[in-house]
């Protein structure tokens, strides 16, 4: 799975429409394999990327659960303390 292509599920305020592109483009290029396409493959690719980002929203419209919302800062924190320690020297 891509390093770059976060949990977006169960977020307060919920995933914006451009986190879910970001993700989807990421994925497309993942399966890709590579971050531009030539001309002749543009089409295909962003075919691609618009039906994994429709596929994507209608997966987090759809899904339920009881757990509370989680805080994107607290979140981010506790990321960045996670590498910290990660990537201290």
């Amino acid at each position: 799975m891509c390093r770059s292509i976060h949990q977006l599920h169960n977020f307060e305020p919920p995933a914006t429409t451009d986190e879910i592109h970001a993700a989807a483009l990421q994925y497309v290029r993942k399966i890709a394999g590579s971050t531009r396409p030539s001309q002749a493959n543009q089409e295909v690719f962003d075919q691609a990327v618009a039906a994994v980002t429709a596929a994507t929203a209608a997966l987090l419209d759809g899904l339920v659960t009881t757990a509370p919302p989680k805080d994107r800062e607290v979140e981010a924190a506790k990321a960045r303390a996670r590498a910290e320690k990660r990537y201290a020297s």
